[in-house]
């Protein structure tokens, strides 16, 4: 198996990242000490996994060559087998997660484009989407900045997301998505058609090359937005930065502190500046800020609710002709498309060289 579970090398690289972390001396580092413990825990965790899947099937082969089998053992191998045979399709999935940031946590944004109204209330339901795929996958995630749309809907959000490979699996989602529905909106009852982006970005923790000089940002204060209550924050805490260079924008108002948010965001820009910096070195065919023509032609997928029933990924011509159920959050088959086509492509780049 190549990517990421090429065990041999697995199991060598385990072997002189748990000596290096046995040595004292780490220690005077902790932030290091703990992004290592850290990629130790998950390479155990591959190991184990490649390991119990082998033994499940070396265990189910030698079941099957007993003499006289009995029919209720035959059920529940093949009903093993079936399990087994998933288990080993998504492990497949997984090799492809080689990327360099893949294995990084990221945050996930998106904002309405044209479309008004519309689009703002599309970009909703993708935040609803994507927060029961994330729930549904097991990956924790919280929201670092959302700002309410002035009629329905959402503006814009970001998500910090959490769990192994979210940003290999996450960055399938980059790119313009196009809703066509009958509108809520629309007292005529008409058809309508929304846009929303979606950008992802992995968190990179090594950005001490990255500096941003003073000159080079606004800095914005505000009163953060909240559901009312006990809980709604009375200070001006949120914060937006600018980089000027750049155009990037960066707001976060999670935190009650002005400070801690400051840090959270100069963080966020950190990131984005540094996987700019990577793509250009890599000649990345995408950019960091994605595509800034959100409206008809320009999205990789399209979510279609009236005439018909259909959603259909424009990338990989995977379709689903149940968009509810991709609606609430079933967007694996979609996500593995991607990487089974990004896989395909990668290899045969190869082969060309």
């Amino acid at each position: 198996m190549g990517g990421h579970f090429d065990i041999a090398s697995k199991r060598e690289s385990l072997k002189t990242l748990e000596a290096e972390f046995n040595d004292p001396a780490l220690w005077n580092n902790p932030e290091y000490a703990n992004e290592l413990a850290k990629k130790i825990s998950n390479i155990k965790k591959d190991i184990s996994k490649y390991d119990t899947l082998l033994s499940n099937i070396d265990m189910n082969m030698d079941m099957l060559k007993m003499p006289d089998i009995e029919d209720e053992y035959l059920k529940d191998i093949t009903s093993s087998l079936e399990s087994i045979t998933k288990e080993v399709e998504e492990l497949e999935v997984e090799t492809l997660l080689d990327g360099e940031f893949d294995n990084h946590n990221c945050y996930l944004e998106i904002h309405p484009g044209a479309g008004g109204t519309e689009s703002c209330d599309w970009s909703d339901m993708l935040l609803r989407m994507y927060t029961m795929f994330l729930t549904n996958f097991g990956y924790k995630y919280q929201v670092i900045d959302k700002q309410k749309g002035e009629e329905a809907g959402i503006k814009s959000v970001m998500l910090y997301v959490e769990g192994d490979y979210a940003y290999g699996y996450l960055k399938s989602e980059i790119g313009v998505h196009r809703l066509v529905r009958i509108s809520p909106f629309d007292s005529n009852a008409r058809r309508h058609t929304s846009f929303a982006a979606v950008n992802v970005t992995p968190e990179i923790t090594d950005t001490l090359d990255i500096v941003i000089k003073d000159e080079d940002i606004r800095v914005d204060v505000y009163r953060s937005s909240g559901n009312g209550g006990q809980g709604v924050n009375t200070t001006d805490s949120a914060v937006r930065i600018t980089h000027l260079p750049s155009g990037i924008v960066v707001t976060v108002q999670n935190e009650r502190s002005q400070i801690k948010n400051k840090e959270i965001a100069l963080s966020i820009l950190k990131s984005k500046l540094k996987k700019i910096e990577l793509d250009k070195r890599n000649a990345e065919i995408y950019s960091l800020k994605g595509n800034d023509n959100i409206n008809f032609g320009s999205q990789i997928r399209n979510y279609v609710l009236e005439p018909y029933s259909l959603v259909k990924d424009l990338r990989t011509n995977y379709e689903s002709n149940m968009p509810l159920k991709v609606l609430d959050g079933d967007l694996y088959p979609f996500i593995e498309a991607f990487l089974r086509l990004k896989g395909d492509k990668n290899g045969q780049d190869s082969k060309n060289i």
